[in-house]
């Protein structure tokens, strides 16, 4: 496969994941600003949800208020937030339409069709409620183009780079979620409660959809030491840091297979799964979730930049 196609397929399949992630991150800011400071409610979700998103700097930029109102706007269709909902399906779009015989005729038509319903929700103003249907028009859109992927295309190089590029962003974007969140989490011998509080936790679940699974695997009230015990090592829990990069490596592994080679990007995406495996909870947080977190996204980071050396250029 050329480079150029291999890159196309790469960056499709991480601008679909973050449009789905932002989708997911303006639903639960939503949830979570609406309720009351006394049910874990939160002033200034808004602001974290900028943060998580990675794009404070950019809507500072702006100089608008940090306000809902505004703030919705430049994480679903703003043109200045180059990872706004229609900012990433655009790029998605471009980067599909360049390779389009390497996608099944429904895997391209359930993402041109999802590009140009966003453009129907370009305007001056942007309601909550006109916001929330746009998230949830882009949420099944989303599993519509995973679903015709999965279902329709052939396992070669060409679904290989697809998927590898949204796993990921995928490990990227649970990184940034827990990194926001980390000054919550309080020691274990700490009482549970005031911005710790269930429904607070919950709807952090809620961005990533992991809340039935946190109850199944745990059978516990949510507790902030457990989240992070499942968005980090849980190999069940399809959004963990363990998982995409099991993933991970089992796609460059394939990839390896029908080149006949292997590169820097096996080696250091082999490094981080190993890292995983050979730490827990309770050394993350002797050694602190920040700079742990810091150091994956680090090695997200170059693992990036092997791919690109070894497939992309």
């Amino acid at each position: 496969m050329l480079s150029r196609t291999a890159a196309n397929l790469f960056w499709t399949g991480r601008y679909i994941e973050r449009a789905d992630f932002v989708c997911r991150l303006v639903d639960a800011t939503a949830r979570l600003a609406s309720l009351p400071s006394t049910y874990g409610g939160d002033p200034t979700a808004w602001t974290g949800a900028l943060a998580t998103a990675g794009v404070a700097e950019a809507f500072a930029d702006t100089g608008l208020d940090p306000t809902e109102l505004n703030i919705t706007p430049f994480l679903t269709i703003g043109a200045a937030n180059p990872s706004s909902i229609r900012n990433c399906l655009e790029r998605a779009r471009g980067n599909a339409r360049a390779v389009r015989t390497a996608l099944t005729r429904e895997a391209w038509e359930s993402l041109n069709g999802a590009w140009h319903e966003v453009e129907r929700f370009t305007g001056p103003r942007l309601s909550r409620a006109r916001a929330s249907e746009l998230v949830e028009m882009v949420r099944r859109a989303v599993l519509a183009f995973d679903g015709s992927a999965h279902r329709t295309m052939l396992r070669d190089d060409a679904y290989w780079f697809l998927q590898l590029g949204a796993a990921m962003e995928r490990a990227d974007n649970t990184a940034r979620l827990l990194d926001v969140k980390y000054h919550l989490l309080l020691p274990r011998d700490e009482a549970v409660g005031g911005s710790l509080d269930y429904f607070q936790w919950a709807t952090i679940l809620r961005t990533v959809s992991a809340l039935t699974a946190y109850r199944w695997v745990y059978r516990d009230t949510v507790k902030p030491w457990l989240v992070a015990d499942l968005l980090i090592f849980n190999t069940q829990m399809p959004r963990s840091l363990a998982s995409c990069y099991g993933e991970i490596v089992a796609l460059l592994d394939h990839l390896g297979e029908g080149s006949g080679r292997r590169g820097p990007a096996h080696r250091v995406a082999g490094a981080v799964q190993l890292g995983l495996e050979g730490t827990d909870i309770d050394q993350v947080f002797a050694s602190g979730l920040h700079e742990f977190i810091d150091r994956f996204l680090g090695d997200n980071n170059r693992l990036g930049a092997a791919v690109a050396e070894q497939f992309l250029f």
